[in-house]
């Protein structure tokens, strides 16, 4: 094959410049790693669910109620818009699980003892499924089970509307309807201590009086459905049964959790790619320019031979282009790497039958797309600016430079060395290229300093949420509100040194068209246990009447202090009733609305009735309490905050660990890239000079403090603005990221800071070394003897 004139200079070019070339394409190759990474797990994760949702029937409307006569199913398919309906029989127990000294929270959902559920299949992971006439036989959720170290034909006990019964596992199933599986009203998983059971019909029926009844229905509707208005008619069905309001499936917990994981992954996939390849134009601009302007000569007799602007112009591009396609094989190889590995934390809070990992065409096509795309637009400016100088003024070699004082050099004057002088000069000298590194160098640190400031955050949260929100050991909750007498048998458990009474009310939040679907959590106006408190760790005392909503639930219902919401409860009575919201109150965690428990009871137009308890409990008589409160049969949940505290820290750090491991890798190679750039273009411009000062008798140090001391004082520049630029790039991400279940705050330390200039630092002073190995070896006799 034979290869253009052209080309073959090409190739002798880029294997001249490879060190710098390297470095681009590893800076560019960081940046689409990420770009792959993030996006071929959104793409592998989306692909997943909904092959799932389909093969297993996922419902598209799901609603609970107290008791509804079976016949009602009749009236649910008959709404326009239904297609497939399936009633259950949906139950929360108390489970005593072997190994386990606390009690843990069950979910039993009812299956037929033959054939499938018509809606919200069970996939059997391992074992059999249950079968007829054995009603103590239940399949168990694989992530429970796997916490828990459950087997098919392991046994636990269960608190079975008031009798303890010893259930066997013969199955470990998944459901699309658990993908995500958290006990109501958590934010944080907690596989050791809730799981989902699945139970014959008949035998869950009977154990709590439904036969012939149910109190949970799903719903799949026809495509092109309305589910707002599916919504409005299913309501009014069940509203006389007891119903707590329809749920569609964007805001069924599993889904709604899955989702918002996938919108983060598409922000990542956006946002920090767009860092990485903002500083591969600059560093292909930079060295393009140079390496242009070296070649000033040959582009010039190029041109008197014959060759059009445009040709040349293509012969530079491809330069860019082909330094972007090695980044772009190696970004796409390690953003594959990385990908399949980051796939298998997903597998571990998503539970899907089979979560592969597939790295699709059209992300690595895109991903090239982008490599070629940021590489041409970094040396448009540059080959254009050279290609338009007439060939008589490119065969003149470029001016002189003039050098002068520079600013610093005045104002020091003789307190500076020959060596800083000459440092300081060349910087001023070059305002632009100087500015460009030290732009380079403070991306690095902003990257860096992003994910230090992001564990700064989670801590700032669980300090909130774990040491001044809820301080409480214990949390008790009741299957049904209770009177005070159930407040006085909590107080006389073992161990309990305090007591608070907490009454929770589902509700539906509504103002004007939006709504929201929740409890309000009315407390004390003295409690010391569960505390109202603010992002700046005020606490806030609760009005006398009035609701105080969360700044996110008030920002989704579009509602501010003074408006009047409608209250529709969800339980008892279902009164109808209009509140004022009193205040609003700034948190990071979920949607609250909260009302003096007194306030709130006058509402509801109810005795001191409670709904559950916060406990202070001494250490020493936890296991009493734990065995006291599995036996309890008023006792629907215990939710233990060291427990929360656990999961939360688990699933945090295990995130975090990735995230800073990537940052610190990916910003070490743009700090090297950058500072390697900066001076292997400074050693090619001023090699003739740095000869000279050695043969004038100037040691290898003293010529290497001229050039490193130039990139040591850029660097030392960008750290503060790569500070500055770091605080902008989190605050613009943690926006991004905002959502109902977190906000983070923007959390600075100075250790966080700290770590991030060092570690640029010592990426920094990484790359100088190898550079200062090149001057070492520099060839005084060719470099002097070179024309200028």
């Amino acid at each position: 094959m034979r290869v253009s004139p052209l080309d073959r200079k090409l190739l002798r070019d880029l294997w001249q410049m490879r060190g710098q070339a390297v470095a681009i394409a590893l800076v560019i190759g960081s940046g689409l790693a990420m770009f792959v990474m993030y996006l071929s797990n959104f793409d592998s994760l989306s692909r997943t669910q909904r092959l799932y949702y389909e093969r297993h029937r996922f419902a598209d409307v799901f609603a609970a109620l107290k008791r509804a006569p079976q016949r009602l199913e009749e009236r649910l398919a008959a709404v326009p818009g239904v297609s497939v309906v399936d009633t259950r029989v949906v139950v929360d127990v108390t489970l005593d699980v072997p190994g386990l000294p606390e009690p843990a929270a069950g979910r039993l959902i009812s299956i037929p003892a033959s054939g499938r559920p018509r809606l919200n299949d069970v996939f059997l992971r391992r074992g059999r499924w249950i079968e007829p006439g054995r009603p103590d036989e239940v399949l168990a959720g694989e992530a429970f089970a796997a916490a828990n170290a459950l087997q098919p034909g392991s046994r636990l006990a269960a608190v079975i509307n008031g009798r303890k019964r010893t259930l066997t596992i013969v199955g470990l199933g998944l459901s699309p309807e658990y993908v995500y599986s958290i006990r109501p009203g958590e934010l944080i998983p907690d596989d050791r201590r809730f799981g989902v059971l699945w139970m014959e019909r008949r035998a869950l029926a009977s154990a709590f009086d439904m036969e012939g009844g149910f109190n949970d229905v799903s719903l799949e509707l026809v495509p092109g459905a309305s589910e707002p208005e599916v919504i409005a008619r299913v309501d009014p069905l069940l509203a006389p049964w007891g119903g707590l309001g329809a749920v569609p499936r964007r805001l069924q917990l599993s889904h709604w959790t899955l989702e918002n994981e996938l919108q983060q992954l598409r922000t990542f996939g956006v946002m920090v790619p767009a860092i990485f390849l903002g500083v591969a134009v600059f560093l292909l601009n930079v060295a393009l320019t140079r390496a242009l302007a070296l070649q000033r000569a040959q582009i010039a007799a190029l041109k008197a031979l014959g060759y059009a602007n445009a040709e040349l112009a293509w012969h530079y591009l491809k330069w860019a282009l082909v330094i972007a396609l090695l980044g772009a094989v190696l970004g796409t190889a390690a953003g594959g790497w990385l990908g399949s590995a980051m796939i298998g934390l997903y597998n571990q809070f998503f539970r899907f039958p089979t979560l592969y990992y597939r790295l699709s065409a059209g992300v690595a096509l895109g991903a090239v797309a982008v490599a070629l795309g940021s590489a041409a637009l970094g040396a448009a400016l540059a080959v254009r600016r050279a290609v338009r100088i007439p060939p008589a003024e490119a065969m003149r070699p470029e001016p002189p430079a003039r050098y002068r004082a520079s600013v610093l050099e005045r104002l020091l004057g003789a307190r500076l060395t020959h060596a800083s002088r000459m440092v300081l000069r060349n910087i001023e000298r070059q305002p632009f290229r100087a500015g460009a590194s030290v732009l380079g160098i403070a991306f690095a640190t902003a990257i860096l300093a992003v994910g230090f400031f992001f564990i700064d955050a989670i801590d700032e949260v669980v300090a909130m949420q774990f040491e001044r929100v809820q301080r409480q050991d214990v949390s008790v909750v009741f299957f049904e509100p209770a009177s005070p007498s159930a407040f006085h048998e909590v107080q006389a458990l073992p161990g309990v040194l305090h007591a608070e009474p907490v009454r929770s009310v589902p509700v539906r939040l509504r103002f004007g068209h939006r709504e929201r679907r929740l409890a309000v959590t009315g407390l004390p106006a003295d409690a010391t246990l569960q505390r109202v408190v603010d992002t700046s760790g005020r606490v806030l005392a609760l009005p006398p009447d009035g609701l105080v909503l969360s700044r996110m639930l008030a920002d989704v219902l579009g509602v501010a202090p003074g408006d009047a919401v409608t209250l529709e409860v969800l339980e008892g009575e279902r009164p109808v009733r209009p509140v004022v919201v009193a205040r609003l109150v700034d948190e990071y965690m979920g949607l609250s609305a909260y009302m003096e428990i007194g306030a709130l009871r006058r509402l509801l137009r109810e005795g001191p009735t409670l709904s559950g308890a916060n406990l202070q409990v001494d250490e020493a008589a936890l296991p009493g309490l734990y065995r006291r409160l599995k036996a309890t049969p008023r006792v629907a949940a215990v939710n233990l905050t060291r427990a929360a505290l656990e999961s939360f820290r688990d699933v945090m750090t295990q995130n975090t660990r990735i995230t800073t491991v990537m940052n610190l890798v990916f910003a070490g190679i743009i700090a090297f890239g950058v500072v390697y750039n900066a001076a292997r273009i400074s050693l090619s411009e001023r090699s003739r000079e740095l000869a000279s000062l050695r043969v004038l008798g100037f040691t290898r140090a003293e010529i290497s403090l001229v050039l490193l001391g130039e990139l040591a004082a850029l660097t030392l520049a960008a750290l503060p603005v790569g500070l500055a630029l770091g605080w902008g790039l989190a605050l613009l991400i943690l926006s991004s990221l905002e959502s109902e279940v977190y906000r983070f705050p923007l959390a600075v330390t100075p250790q966080g800071m700290a770590w991030s200039c060092l570690a640029v630092i010592a990426a920094a002073a990484w790359s100088g070394l190898v550079v200062r190995r090149r001057l070492d070896h520099l060839d005084l006799v060719g470099v002097l003897k070179s024309p200028e």
